[in-house]
């Protein structure tokens, strides 16, 4: 998937965010194909934690969502989701 620039703001409704933490989270996710981000942002959305985001906070996640979102709008009609 390649490298990506960070885009999610400093807080999240309000929540301070470790960037580092939900940035390496968004890349280890990315680095599973185009697919499987689709089903890791689902899982994601339905609560579930994942091997990955085990640890993040509640604002980490929607900000690891928001950040795959982003990312996967540059694939759209490319890769579909599943």
């Amino acid at each position: 998937m390649g490298t990506y620039r960070y885009t999610v703001t400093a807080r999240l409704r309000g929540a301070a965010l470790n960037h580092r933490l939900v940035e390496q989270c968004v890349e280890n996710l990315c680095d599973k194909g185009c697919r499987a981000v689709w089903s890791n942002i689902d899982a994601l959305e339905a609560g579930k934690t994942l091997p990955e985001s085990k640890g993040l906070s509640k604002a980490e996640v929607d900000a690891v969502i928001v950040e795959l979102k982003s990312v996967m709008a540059v694939y759209q009609g490319t890769c579909a989701a599943v």
